[in-house]
């Protein structure tokens, strides 16, 4: 089986990059390792920058967030027990908007499905084997082993991935901090506490209060990072959240029954190799942010509008010049965005012992909520810094 582009990982960056490279008339082959359920069903991030709504809007893929997206201008943040509101959309236009992965996801399933694209399901590819000119992947299926050949790889296929693995050892250059706190999530049937997602700032840690619906809310706690999941009965969950979110200015935070825990640690990875050979990285093969700043699924869009631009001018007009300048493209927003999630992750959570640091962090907090250039600086990149687009998008 041949194809011009074979892509690993059928998450938001390969089923992303797939649409955009089939609406250029280049053609594609996606290979995930799970079965269909498992991508449509799995709980992951839930919030989009303006960006990334655009685009699936223009690619067609945006009626589900339309019917069911929650537009958001903004966050909360509360702080010694007073709630302040971050209107970053008045200050610098453009809209968060909640919509889960899953659902997203399961939107760009259905499009490159219905549309007669080939999307393997249960097809783990074992090994990659690339050339000066094009690729060749042995891959599993349920049906039994597949080779493909392909002009290029997209390895969208995690961390853990066989396509991050393929990097000479010697040739990577990478930057990594582990955080020694993890997120405690729930689902929960209540209502949200606030008309947006908020933050709260505790001695004790963060916690993160959002939404899925207007009766499910998504919320989190900061723990060590060697937590237990089955130390935290329901009760001690909700006992924290209220500990943490209690406030002089809303009601008490509702509690109602849990259906998903989740245990996330924290930590931030770049790997500015990006590319080797005929092999391209993209999404968390390529860099994990923290949960903080809900930044890991708009990079992985990016990523794949980066690469759709190059492969489209690489089939447009032979060059390669863009292609050769995929990594040093990406990497611009890649860092704005680590920069943003760790500054907000050391702002929020309690990561030292000494009393100075929540000094500190107050004080942070109090600029944020008293200056509007401070606001209109964490706006821009929270509602999504523009995608790298440095040439036109081909015909």
């Amino acid at each position: 089986m041949h194809t011009q582009v074979a892509i690993i990982g059928a998450g938001p960056a390969g089923l992303t990059l797939a649409a955009l490279l089939h609406r250029q008339g280049i053609s594609s082959i996606v290979l995930e390792r799970h079965d269909r359920t498992y991508i449509e069903t799995r709980t992951r991030a839930g919030i989009l920058e303006q960006p990334t709504v655009d685009l699936m809007h223009e690619i067609g893929v945006g009626d589900g967030i339309t019917r069911e997206g929650m537009v958001h201008n903004g966050f909360y943040v509360r702080f010694d027990r007073t709630t302040h509101h971050l209107d970053f959309t008045r200050l610098v236009g453009g809209h968060a908007t909640v919509y889960p992965q899953q659902k997203l996801v399961a939107d760009l399933v259905t499009d490159r499905v219905g549309g007669g694209e080939p999307l393997l399901f249960e097809a783990s590819v074992r090994s990659i084997d690339t050339t000066t000119d094009g690729a060749r992947l042995q891959v599993q299926t349920p049906e039994g082993p597949l080779e493909i050949t392909a002009d290029f790889v997209a390895g969208c296929d995690g961390f853990h991935g066989v396509s991050r693995a393929h990097l000479p050892a010697d040739s990577v250059r990478d930057f990594e901090r582990t955080y020694p706190v993890a997120w405690l999530g729930i689902l929960a049937h209540t209502t949200p506490t606030t008309p947006e997602g908020m933050y709260c700032a505790h001695e004790n840690g963060i916690s993160v209060h959002s939404m899925r619906g207007p009766n499910i809310t998504r919320q989190y706690l900061q723990v060590p990072a060697d937590t237990d999941l089955g130390d935290w009965s329901d009760e001690r969950i909700w006992d924290e959240l209220t500990l943490r979110s209690a406030s002089d200015d809303f009601p008490v935070l509702e509690r109602g029954e849990i259906f998903d825990k989740s245990l996330a640690p924290l930590r931030s990875y770049v790997c500015e190799t990006m590319q080797h050979g005929r092999l391209f990285l993209l999404g968390d093969a390529a860099h994990i942010v923290p949960p903080t700043g809900a930044k890991g699924l708009n990079l992985a869009v990016s990523d794949a509008v980066t690469l759709s631009y190059a492969l489209g001018a690489f089939y447009l007009t032979g060059g390669s010049e863009h292609l050769d300048a995929y990594s040093s493209t990406c990497l611009p927003r890649i860092w704005k965005a680590q920069h943003f999630s760790a500054m907000l992750t050391e702002t929020l959570h309690s990561l030292s012992a000494d009393p100075l640091d929540w000094q500190l962090r107050r004080a942070r907090l109090t600029r944020w909520v008293e200056s509007e250039h401070e606001q209109s600086a964490l706006g821009e990149v929270y509602l999504g810094l523009p995608f790298p687009s440095p040439w036109q998008y081909p015909a």
